[in-house]
């Protein structure tokens, strides 16, 4: 782990209230869903080894536990692994989850095996080296394994600024004095990403959009504004160009 990259230890709270007691954290939750439910039937087995890397509390995991899977839930923030355990002891069905306290970059093979599907969501835009540790995860993927991998899209940082008003900032190149909220420090461009899974000899089965349309939405909305039918047009559209290059974060899973 390098000294730049981000632990949220100090931010579990914010971040559990902010990602996933929102909108934008349903919308983020509904996407993953419908793109990963084909890509592990499409395995063809009842039950999965999952690695969940950078995984907080868990809020897939434990959806995925509970459809029956083996799941390793991995982060190096001890609050969240915390918040983790209590969800887990407070569900209503046994889950199988196994929490490993640790960065990425220091999980062992040797000792987790591999694994049917490697999941790494929203950590690569806080990696100083993102290439190498996203490399570094390929060896816990079974053969036929899938990867997938939700990161921040730089685009989409610049045209959220720009319909903003924020031109200063963008002048600057995306680059602040002092950084405030949960922005990722290291955002990354998408053709960027799809390069390296092509060096990677990885097939891209499945890309969306996370959020093409919520963090474009004007403050002033119609007053029979519908969150449930933005969700559902989220979903429409997260998969067709152009709103899946502007989706805040971009979805991919790779074989």
């Amino acid at each position: 782990m390098s000294a730049q990259d981000q632990n949220f230890d100090k931010f579990t709270q914010k971040f559990t209230k902010n990602i996933y007691g929102t909108t934008k954290g349903e919308i983020r939750a509904a996407v993953l869903w419908r793109d990963l439910i084909p890509a592990i039937e499409s395995l063809g087995k009842p039950k999965l080894r999952i690695l969940d890397a950078g995984g907080g509390f868990g809020y897939l995991s434990q959806k995925l536990a509970k459809l029956g899977h083996e799941i390793v839930l991995c982060d190096i923030s001890e609050n969240m692994l915390d918040q983790a355990k209590a969800q887990i002891a407070a569900s209503d069905s046994q889950l199988d989850i196994t929490l490993v306290h640790s960065a990425i970059q220091d999980l062992s093979v040797a000792e987790l095996g591999q694994f049917d599907l490697v999941m790494c969501h929203a950590v690569a835009e806080w990696l100083q080296d993102a290439q190498a540790t996203l490399d570094g995860l390929r060896q816990f993927i079974k053969p036929n394994g899938l990867f997938s991998l939700m990161f921040y899209n730089k685009e989409a940082l610049r045209f959220h600024s720009l319909v903003s008003g924020n031109l200063d900032y963008v002048a600057k190149g995306l680059k602040v004095k002092k950084k405030i909220g949960l922005t990722p420090n290291y955002p990354l461009y998408i053709n960027d990403v799809r390069q390296w899974f092509n060096d990677w000899q990885m097939e891209l089965v499945c890309q969306s959009g996370v959020r093409v349309i919520n963090d474009y939405l004007k403050q002033s909305l119609p007053v029979n504004f519908d969150k449930n039918q933005l969700i559902e047009m989220e979903l429409k559209y997260s998969q067709r160009e152009p709103y899946l290059s502007l989706g805040r974060y971009v979805h991919f899973i790779a074989r």
